[in-house]
């Protein structure tokens, strides 16, 4: 269960190391567009992606098997690329694998709120 502060759900944010690799590209603060993001979540699997990293993040940030969905590679690569390209999260390149964070920062400074309401969602209602 996420900690909670009252009844809302705290997002985690985790210090960022100081030697990561360079990220892979994605939209800049000022081009990230709500129509954009509401997109990529509107996808169940893509929602529950993202509130899994800002509740349950372990570690700055985490491969796509962190996450234990029963998929194909190629179907998970297809969402965390759709999460990138829209903005939500932010992909860096570690030898073969690929780990994700939420760019929490930059999404609250576009869209405040936001977050907020992707963890209140809960994949049960």
């Amino acid at each position: 269960m996420p900690p909670t502060t009252g009844t809302a759900p705290v997002i985690k944010v985790l210090p960022e190391p100081s030697d990561l690799p360079a990220p892979l590209p994605e939209p800049a603060v000022d081009d990230l567009r709500l129509e954009t993001v509401l997109g990529a979540l509107s996808d169940p699997l893509r929602l529950t992606i993202i509130r899994k990293l800002l509740l349950e993040s372990e570690q700055f940030d985490h491969t796509c098997g962190w996450f234990g969905f029963d998929r194909p590679k190629s179907s998970l690569t297809h969402h965390f690329k759709a999460l990138r390209e829209a903005g939500l999260t932010r992909q860096r390149q570690y030898g073969l694998e690929r780990r994700s964070h939420v760019r929490v920062d930059d999404l609250n400074t576009r869209f405040p709120g936001l977050l907020d309401l992707v963890t209140a969602w809960s994949p049960d209602a």
